[in-house]
């Protein structure tokens, strides 16, 4: 017996943003939250900025102009955070 899998791939259609962490609604009905601290732009933005937001690629990522930062649908369901450094606050004499 053979039986054939459709293998669809897994895309945001929204986004929302909390206290503590952003909620992607994925094209299979699961939202997964996740936590602005995994993304140092997204935990320096402002209010404003987080909820200025656009998918991209057809729902296979997000993109938030103001903190320059672009984050993979495929990312978010592997757990990955951003692999990036943050500058190097600036201190007050």
């Amino acid at each position: 017996m053979t039986s054939s899998t459709e293998t669809k791939e897994i895309l945001a259609v929204d986004v929302r943003m909390g206290e503590d962490m952003f909620y992607v609604l994925l094209n299979d009905g699961r939202e997964i939250g996740v936590p602005y601290s995994w993304f140092w732009r997204l935990e320096r933005a402002t209010s404003a900025q987080r909820e200025d937001w656009e998918l991209i690629g057809m729902g296979s990522g997000i993109h938030w102009p103001g903190p320059d930062e672009d984050i993979s649908v495929k990312g978010i369901l592997a757990g990955k955070r951003s692999a990036e450094k943050p500058p190097a606050e600036a201190t007050r004499t």
